[in-house]
């Protein structure tokens, strides 16, 4: 048997050479179509409200849209900063979000089901199966600025502590009715509905399956932790899942937040 030689620097890392733009006969773009503009979507609604600094907050019903939580400027909405503000107002140029939304983001563009979702979409490697690429190199996330993907289990410890002051804020507006007691509106259901889906879209993080027990030697020694681990499996299995509807609860509980603050429309009640 004969070894093939290597070359004198290591294996190269090339392309697959197709002489056709694509080999499959089946509509593979769609996906990578419907991938972008999903993600297009909620870029551009995120930024727009995040730069407009305006209706994020419903004081009758203590509502918080989670773009704006925690507030912590000076000149945030009377009541609107729950966990007190810093002795100083943020200047014109940048918005109150920037206290957790630009983590939350980080979180989502080093998730691993997301870089799958724009690697394959938006920058086209590999766009699909059997199809060419437009990129002639290949380097992974060995260099500048992909190594930064490393980052991913830190920005989910920040996601964490943001997802329980986004829970504290749906309590909250369940505990807030019109006269400052209890009471149940739409509003209340949506924050909560909410909190709910970023608690299992974060949990589902296959960072957070391996802090629970991916560094186990041995699970029978550790039953919790391995109990934890599984209820954590099963939710990782819907990971894909819980990233898409849970960009569709972010707009849609902003955007009722925006309704109501503005007085476009009037919270329904169940309760008070």
């Amino acid at each position: 048997m004969t070894e093939t030689a290597l070359p004198p620097d290591g294996p190269r890392r090339t392309r697959v050479r197709l002489a056709a733009r694509t080999l499959r006969t089946d509509r593979w773009w769609v996906g990578p179509l419907f991938t972008t503009l999903g993600l297009a979507v909620f870029v551009g609604y995120a930024t727009a409200r995040v730069f407009q600094q305006d209706h994020y907050w419903a004081a009758e019903y203590h509502y918080l849209t989670p773009f704006y939580s925690p507030c912590l400027s000076a000149s945030c909405a009377p009541g609107s900063a729950v966990f007190g503000t810093l002795p100083w107002a943020f200047p014109w140029f940048l918005p109150y979000a920037l206290v957790s939304l630009p983590f939350l983001l980080l979180f989502r563009f080093t998730c691993y089901y997301y870089r799958k979702a724009y690697y394959r979409s938006i920058w086209q490697a590999p766009t699909a199966c059997a199809v060419r690429e437009p990129h002639a190199r290949y380097t992974g996330e060995s260099r500048f600025p992909m190594l930064g993907q490393n980052l991913h289990r830190y920005f989910f410890y920040i996601a964490v502590l943001i997802s329980l002051v986004n829970t504290y804020d749906a309590l909250a507006a369940l505990a807030h009715g019109r006269d400052g007691g209890f009471g149940i509106g739409l509003g209340g259901v949506i924050l909560l509905g909410n909190v709910i889906l970023l608690w299992c879209y974060t949990l589902s993080c296959h960072s957070c399956r391996h802090v629970i027990g991916g560094r186990l030697r041995s699970f029978g020694r550790h039953p919790v932790r391995y109990r934890l681990w599984t209820w954590v499996s099963a939710l990782n299995s819907r990971h894909m899942l819980f990233a898409w509807i849970t960009l569709g609860t972010l707009m849609l509980t902003d955007f009722y937040v925006l309704l109501v603050s503005s007085g476009t429309i009037t919270d329904p009640r169940f309760f008070n």
